[in-house]
């Protein structure tokens, strides 16, 4: 005989958040619930979230899109910074293992084209790059 859960316990999908309202706006959120709106406070508050995050959606997938972390190792050479630089964008680097950009990548194009670099590991560079970097290496 075999179980097969059909639904996630609550505890399993849901993490508890702390939150402090103002008096004013506990209490129109105890209206609304008194009114039959919503079951309970956590019903408007998670349903109010939901509608946030709905709001923008599309910001939040081109953010994850764009800072997503890359696993292993990503190298950035002076081409592809080029590219980069020419197509008028600007990189935010996120790299769980080593990011390394190349030896004759000067410092004017790392620093025209990077944002941001978080690296958890290494990160291999010339000291001239990471010098005008150096306030962007998080």
């Amino acid at each position: 005989m075999s179980i097969h859960e059909l639904r996630p316990k609550a505890g399993d999908t849901t993490e508890k958040i702390t939150i402090n309202l103002g008096v004013v706006d506990l209490g129109q959120i105890d209206l609304l619930v008194q009114e039959g709106f919503y079951s309970n406070r956590t019903d408007l508050i998670r349903t109010a979230i939901r509608n946030q995050l709905a709001t923008h959606a599309e910001v939040i997938r081109e953010t994850v899109a764009r800072k997503t972390f890359v696993l292993g190792l990503q190298h950035y050479t002076r081409r592809d910074l080029e590219a980069v630089q020419a197509a008028g964008q600007r990189l935010q680097i996120q790299v769980l293992g080593l990011a390394s950009i190349a030896t004759d990548v000067p410092p004017e194009l790392a620093l025209a084209t990077i944002d941001s670099i978080v690296v958890l590991g290494a990160l291999h560079a010339s000291a001239a790059v990471k010098a005008v970097l150096a306030d962007r290496i998080r």
